[in-house]
């Protein structure tokens, strides 16, 4: 069903998911149908603020970078995108070690 949604084209200016009168739908009623999904799932914990981090995380393993991430977000500053998923980016040494071939294990990584 929802796959049917997203490939329907959403005309330049409209919402993806409406309420009332072609609006957003308001944030209890996005709750409510959060909780009633989960419950529906059996699944519990998951908040649906949980989604928007596994976008972002989900962008960073792609390859994205900081401003891309920000405005993907609507982070008014890169710094607030850092602030919150800097730990998803590699370091220089596991950047390092992959370009070398070595893989991300520390254990097998040489020292820098």
């Amino acid at each position: 069903m929802l796959a049917g949604h997203v490939a329907a084209p959403c005309p330049e200016g409209t919402w993806f998911f409406t309420g009332g009168a072609g609006q957003p739908p308001h944030q209890n009623t996005v709750g409510h149908r959060w909780r009633t999904t989960l419950a529906t799932a059996g699944l519990t914990g998951v908040k649906l603020h949980d989604l928007r981090h596994f976008y972002a995380s989900g962008l960073i393993a792609s390859g994205c970078d900081v401003v891309t991430v920000q405005r993907a977000l609507g982070h008014a500053s890169a710094t607030t995108t850092l602030n919150t998923c800097s730990h998803l980016w590699p370091t220089a040494e596991e950047l390092f070690a992959d370009s070398c071939g070595l893989g991300a294990d520390p254990a097998t990584s040489p020292s820098l």
